[in-house]
C-alpha cells in the first residue's frame, strides 16, 4: 500500500524480512501466560461525578490488607507483588525521574450519563464464561480502567484506593511514545531518514552494533543484536534495568554496552529487546539536541491537553530511558491515546504527523513473525484485523488500546502479579467485547 506524497521520507527502503514463522509451543504472548486472579468479598464500587472508586479489589491478601493498608514500596522490594499497588503509583518517586509539564489549560472530556452495558467473554484457557464490567473489575487486579469514545468517557474506575491525581506506571507503553518523537524529529529534518544509523546521530554509539543499526530497524525490534527478555529476574532485561535505573552505571551508551553481539543482520529476525528503545531515546536526544522529557512535554503532552504533569524514569546521566518508566494520570493516558485514534490531531492541530501514525502502526512484522497474536510496527503492537486497530503494551497489565476507525481507546493500569500472568487474556477479551458493542 502506497503512503501519501508527504509521507515518503518514512517510506520503507525494501527491509530484508525472513519469512521464517517462530510459532513454537511456547510463543504465546508472555503476557498471556500465568495465573488468573479472583477473590471473594469484595468491597463495592463507590460512584461519584461518574468515576467508580472502591478502596479494595481481588488478590487483597496478597497486595494489601482488607483495611487496604499498602505495603511502601522502596528501590528494594518495588517489583515485588505486595508491594506494587504503591510503587506503580508513585515510581517516579521511588527512582530518579525528570518531569514533562502538562498543559496550562487542560483539553475538557465530555462523560456519558451512564456506563455501557458491557459483557466478554473470557478465553478457554481462563476457563471460560460470560461476564459484565464489574466481573472483570472483580477477577483482575487493574489498579485503573478507562474506555472513551471521541471525547466522552464511558467508563473509568479505581480499584486499591487509587485515585485519578496519582501518576500510574506504564512500563513498556512507553516504547511507542518514543517512536512518536522519532515521527517528530523526522518531520523536523532533524533525523533526515530512519535508514540512517544510530550513530549518525549518537556519536557515542559509534563503535557498538546497536550504533551500526539503521533506526528503521530498531524501531521495529530487529536489530539482530542478541537480547533475552524473559522476565526471569536474570535475562537480559533485569540487567538493563539495573545499568539504567538501579545500578552505578554512568548512563548513556554504557548501559548498552553490555549488549553487543550480532547474531542477525537487522530487520531479518523479530524479537522483542527493550534495550532497543533506549537506543532510540539516546538518538531522539541528541537529534533534538534537548532532553528528551522537554521535547515530549512541549511536542505532545501539552498540545494534546493534559492535565498533570507526566515523568520519565532516568539513568544517571539524566536520559529518560524510554522502554519504561513512564507514569502519568489515567486521563491523561486517555488524551494521547484520543489523538493517537485521531491520527495524531488534538485540539485542532496536527501534533503528530498523520503520515507517521500510519506508518507506525502498519505491521513491519505480522503474527505469525511475531509469534504472538498481534503485529508489530514501530514500537507498536498492531491488531491482525485489518482495521487500523493498534496498541500499547507492558507487563504487569498495563494497556492501551486504538482504535482509529471507530474512535475507541481503552486504558487499563493494573498490578499483576506476574509478568507471565495470563490473566491478561481476560484484557484483550474485554477490549473484543468494547470493539463489538460500541461499534
Amino acid at each position: 500500500m502506497s503512503l501519501p506524497s508527504s509521507a515518503s521520507k518514512f517510506r520503507r527502503q525494501k527491509p530484508a524480512i525472513s519469512r521464517r514463522v517462530f510459532i513454537t509451543a511456547t510463543a504465546a504472548l508472555p503476557f498471556l501466560s500465568g495465573c488468573q486472579t479472583s477473590g471473594p468479598n469484595i468491597g463495592p464500587f463507590v460512584h461519584r461525578d461518574g468515576i467508580g472508586r472502591r478502596a479494595d479489589g481481588p488478590l487483597i491478601s496478597t497486595l494489601g490488607s482488607p483495611s487496604s493498608t499498602f505495603r511502601r514500596a522502596d528501590r528494594q522490594n518495588w517489583w515485588r507483588p505486595e508491594a506494587s499497588v504503591d510503587s506503580f503509583s508513585r515510581l517516579d518517586e521511588i527512582f530518579p525521574s525528570a518531569v514533562s509539564h502538562g498543559a496550562e489549560a487542560p483539553s475538557p472530556w465530555s462523560r456519558a450519563t451512564r456506563e455501557p452495558s458491557l459483557h466478554y467473554t473470557s478465553p478457554p484457557s481462563l476457563g471460560g464464561g460470560r461476564y459484565s464490567l464489574d466481573e472483570y473489575l472483580d477477577r483482575n487486579p487493574v489498579t485503573g480502567l478507562l474506555i472513551a469514545r471521541g471525547d466522552t468517557i464511558l467508563v473509568e474506575r479505581y480499584q486499591y484506593a487509587r485515585t485519578d491525581a496519582m501518576r500510574l506506571t506504564s512500563f513498556s507503553m512507553a516504547k511507542t511514545l518514543i517512536a512518536l518523537l522519532v515521527g517528530l524529529a523526522v518531520e523536523d529534518g532533524r533525523i533526515r531518514s530512519i535508514d540512517d544509523l544510530a550513530h549518525d546521530y549518537e556519536p557515542a554509539l559509534a563503535d557498538l552494533e546497536y550504533g551500526r543499526t539503521p533506526i528503521r530497524h530498531l524501531l521495529t525490534m530487529s536489530s539482530g543484536v542478541r537480547f533475552r527478555e524473559e522476565y526471569d529476574g536474570t535475562d537480559d532485561s533485569a540487567r538493563l534495568s539495573r545499568a539504567s535505573f538501579r545500578g552505578q552505571s554512568p548512563g548513556g551508551a554504557a548501559v548498552v554496552r553490555q549488549f553487543n553481539e550480532r547474531i542477525s543482520e537487522p530487520g531479518r529476525r523479530w524479537y522483542y529487546a527493550s534495550a532497543e528503545t533506549f537506543v532510540l531515546a539516546m538518538v531522539v536526544q541528541a537529534a533534538f539536541r534537548r532532553r528528551l522529557e522537554e521535547v515530549f512535554a512541549e511536542r505532545i503532552w501539552q498540545p494534546i491537553g493534559a492535565e498533570a504533569n507526566a515523568a520519565w524514569l532516568t539513568d544517571r546521566s539524566g536520559l529518560a530511558i524510554g522502554y519504561m518508566g513512564f507514569n502519568a494520570t489515567l486521563r491523561d493516558y486517555a488524551r494521547l491515546g484520543r489523538a493517537l485514534a485521531a491520527h495524531g490531531s488534538a485540539g485542532g492541530r496536527q501534533v503528530i504527523p498523520k503520515a507517521w501514525i500510519v506508518e507506525m502502526t502498519r505491521p513491519a512484522f505480522t503474527p505469525a513473525q511475531t509469534g504472538r497474536f498481534f503485529g508489530y510496527g514501530f514500537q507498536t503492537w498492531v491488531h491482525p484485523s485489518s482495521d487500523g486497530g493498534f496498541g500499547l503494551f507492558g507487563v504487569r497489565g498495563q494497556f492501551m488500546f486504538v482504535e482509529p476507525s471507530r474512535k475507541l481507546i481503552m486504558v487499563n493500569t493494573a498490578v499483576r502479579l506476574d509478568p507471565r500472568d495470563r490473566g491478561n487474556a481476560d484484557s484483550f477479551a474485554l477490549w473484543e467485547a468494547v470493539r463489538s458493542t460500541l461499534a
